[in-house]
């Protein structure tokens, strides 16, 4: 994964406010009627770096679940025995 650093000016007008409520929780950036990206302050970034190795353990903390849209799509097959022979 690339990390890459932006400053506020950089970042654009309202980083600030955007800064602000990062310190409350996460900030969800939507994008066409979609969560795009994620902002969090650093001290939050460092906890989750630091307790969850994969995304499993990470999906698997109820906050970060429950905030992730996730709606697969359903196979129109219907489930077959398995033959074994």
């Amino acid at each position: 994964m690339t990390s890459t650093r932006l400053s506020s000016k950089e970042f654009g007008p309202d980083f600030i406010q955007a800064a602000k409520a990062a310190n409350d929780g996460p900030v969800f950036v939507i994008e066409q009627d979609e969560t795009a990206f994620v902002l969090l302050n650093f001290k939050d970034y460092q906890r989750l770096v630091r307790e969850h190795r994969n995304m499993a353990e990470l999906l698997s903390v109820p906050d970060v679940a429950a905030s992730i849209d996730f709606d697969p799509p359903r196979s129109q097959e219907t489930a077959r025995s398995a033959e074994f022979t």
